[in-house]
């Protein structure tokens, strides 16, 4: 088999997991381009036959071009703000929030901690955060005045913060214990 059409149907089979991945960094217009642009980056690879992971590979190409559009685009997160401008702004609880997502294990503890929202918080939370809608385009799709709508995503994020900061003093204090028998 060629190498052209090993890598298409790797793509072809992971192209819905591909859009999973991708849909949840990205604003839902943006998909199908980074999609799209994984399966170009992947075609121009000189020596794919190296790559041990393929799937893998496709995953993290995806992954870094949807992040490399998040800090090159004019996404909007909040209304009238653009990505670099919030990390400027909320540099103290977006970097926390982002480097305790940083571990697969923090990722999953920050999932857990959207999952535990209050189930309008949440939807207002998601839609914000990780779809970059404006306050006013989630207020008419869940039916809520937008002033509600401001209410559930500082719930959301002050929730999320405080599950993260206790599990980050859970484990701080875990590995203290650790180190204590240690020395014992």
């Amino acid at each position: 088999m060629s190498k052209d059409s090993s890598l298409q149907n790797l793509f072809i089979s992971s192209r819905d997991l591909l859009t999973r991945v991708v849909s949840r960094i990205v604003p839902p217009k943006e998909i199908e381009d980074i999609v799209q642009e994984t399966y170009v980056r992947i075609c121009q690879i000189d020596n794919a036959e190296r790559i041990q992971s393929p799937r893998s590979f496709m995953l993290k190409t995806a992954k870094n071009l949807a992040f490399d559009y998040l800090k090159s685009a004019n996404v909007k997160w909040m209304d009238g703000q653009d990505v670099h401008e919030v990390l400027e702004l909320n540099a103290d609880s977006t970097d926390q929030m982002f480097e305790a997502a940083a571990s697969k294990e923090e990722f999953a503890d920050f999932c857990e901690a959207v999952r535990l929202l209050p189930l309008q918080s949440r939807k207002a939370f998601i839609l914000k955060k990780v779809y970059g809608h404006s306050q006013k385009e989630i207020a008419q799709q869940l039916n809520i005045s937008e002033s509600t709508v401001e209410k559930h995503i500082a719930t959301g994020m002050k929730k999320c913060m405080q599950f993260m900061q206790q599990r980050q003093h859970q484990l701080s204090d875990k590995q203290s214990s650790k180190l204590g028998g240690q020395h014992e």
